[in-house]
């Protein structure tokens, strides 16, 4: 399978980065189907679409003809089976659960034509804990987004040992035509690229917050202007999602069983309440105004 053999796209997962990949891929052009087995979910992903392009024709971003052509073609779905059926490339964005991610991958294999490709959007767990659940491990690798998808240029595509040549390449293609910057890492690492700097960035920052240190407000702004960071610590957890940083440090904690990867009681705390950051309107700072600015 070649990147010029793509045609067909399924995103696995309605979520904040699922529904924004689903619509980055239709706006290249892609026939994408959305699927989730929550209704609930699919609904906001179609509500977050259908505010999303008129408001990007109104600012001039988008033509009327370019927002009803990425309209036809994004369909969304609840029938994961189905969705996956027909699907030339399918990208998995399900929480970053090893377990969850491998019964996933388990049951596109089942699905899926022989010649799809299968990857994840996790930011941290390597295809090579993944890919021995389907029976075509050549065609499973890393394309991770950046959030928000529809804005963020970077993807990373990590090949692992069992992924070949001519996948990899062909993913790297569809980041491509999608207006990405693809990355191509040619080892696995834990954390990629970009999160194994951001990771350790976050993790000092909640440390300093947990022991007193000093106020989250001037922990960001020490990073901001001191290091040159244009979205400091504590915001971008935020724009990421407490509850993905959550089971990320979750995973590390229970693979590794390293204290230094116990996740911070701040953030505990966070995501019990609700507070996952701008997508609920408030995570370590508030965003309703925003969200009530954007008719969420």
């Amino acid at each position: 399978m070649t990147a010029r053999e793509i045609k067909n796209i399924t995103v696995i997962g309605a979520g904040t980065m699922g529904h924004q990949i689903a619509l980055a891929a239709a706006l290249s052009g892609y026939s994408v189907t959305c699927a989730d087995v929550s209704g609930e979910q699919l609904a906001r992903a179609r509500k977050f679409v259908d505010t999303y392009l008129p408001q990007r024709v109104a600012r001039g971003k988008l033509s009327p003809g370019e927002a009803a052509e990425a309209g036809k073609n994004l369909v969304f779905s609840q029938d994961v089976d189905e969705s996956a059926a027909r699907a030339d490339l399918v990208i998995e964005s399900v929480p970053e659960i090893l377990e969850l991610k491998r019964r996933v991958f388990s049951r596109l294999d089942k699905v899926c034509p022989d010649h799809a490709i299968l990857v994840t959007n996790s930011s941290f767990i390597v295809s090579s804990r993944i890919a021995d659940a389907t029976g075509r491990p050549d065609r499973v690798c890393n394309m991770h987004f950046f959030n928000p998808p529809l804005h963020m240029k970077p993807v990373e595509v990590v090949k692992g040992p069992h992924t070949s040549e001519e996948t990899a390449a062909a993913v790297v293609g569809v980041c491509r035509r999608m207006g990405k910057v693809p990355f191509l890492l040619h080892k696995e690492v834990k954390g990629f690229l970009i999160n194994r700097v951001l990771s350790a960035t976050h993790r000092e920052a909640l440390f300093l917050y947990d022991m007193g240190v000093a106020s989250i407000e001037d922990i960001d702004k020490a990073i901001q202007y001191g290091l040159g960071h244009t979205i400091p610590p504590f915001r971008q957890m935020d724009l990421i999602g407490l509850d993905l940083i959550l089971n990320i440090d979750m995973e590390h904690y229970r693979e590794t069983g390293d204290p230094v990867h116990k996740p911070s009681p701040v953030l505990v705390e966070k995501v019990v309440r609700g507070e996952l950051g701008r997508k609920t309107g408030k995570g370590f700072y508030d965003y309703s105004d925003m969200l009530a600015g954007r008719g969420y």
